[in-house]
This record gives C-alpha cells, structure tokens and sequence, in this order.
C-alpha cells in the first residue's frame, strides 16, 4: 500500500467543512492508508487553527491523528532541522518555508513521492500534489 506525505494543507482542509479541498481529503482519510508527517506540519496547523473558533477543530483533529495507528509523526530534532535549513539554504530562488523544507527531506528519506498537499511547492521539488 502506498504511504503519503500529509501536509498542512491536507489537515486544514479536513478541519474546515468549508475548505475547497475537504471532501477530496475525507476521502483519502478514510482509505486508512499509511500516512506521514511532521511535528513541524502539526505545529503550523496548530498556528493556522489558533483563533478562539478554531482551537477546539485543532485539538479534536490532534486527537485524532495522535491515536491514529496509521499516522506516523516525524519527531522535531536537530538533526532534521539542519538537513532542512541545508535545503532552504540550498535554495535561494524558491518560496519554500522552512516547514515545507523539512517534509521534503522526509519524503526523500522515506522514499515518498506522492503528498496530501495542494501546495506547489511540493511539484517545484519533485513530487506528487494529490489534491491539486
């Protein structure tokens, strides 16, 4: 079974009913596929979803993702910040965060190719966007 790089923008759109990109997303959710992501992602959603009206979709969804069996989480280290800072230094030209960065590295270290993003980024580095 194929595993997935999650981005933020895939947990956003499954936090938001209203967001463009939810239903694509329930879909993927619900196929219990393997699933990969970063403290890094969670702490930008966690920003993303800081308002007073949204803080409780946050904590319900972190809840979710943190008992969810097919959900690994990328713990924050040093080690993979630097190897992320090397890419986002590596590259002056790009938009990239500092975020995107890191998942990058992690798709490449996990041997991914295909992302829950609709983030271009993602293709500008050689990957698969799936909900574009």
């Amino acid at each position: 079974m194929t595993t997935y790089f999650a981005d933020s923008y895939f947990w956003f759109a499954l936090a938001i009913p209203g967001d463009g990109s939810h239903a694509r997303a329930t879909q993927y959710a619900q196929a219990s596929a393997p699933l990969i992501t970063t403290a890094w992602v969670i702490t930008e959603l966690a920003g993303g979803l800081c308002k007073a009206t949204r803080r409780t979709a946050f904590l319900r969804l972190h809840d979710l993702m943190s008992r969810d069996p097919y959900l690994t989480i990328v713990p924050a280290d040093q080690s993979l910040m630097g190897r992320g800072l090397a890419l986002y230094a590596s590259k002056p030209d790009k938009d990239w965060s500092l975020t995107d960065c890191i998942s990058f590295v992690v798709m490449q270290e996990h041997k991914l190719t295909e992302a829950l993003t609709g983030d271009h980024h993602f293709e500008q580095a050689g990957f698969v966007a799936l909900l574009k």
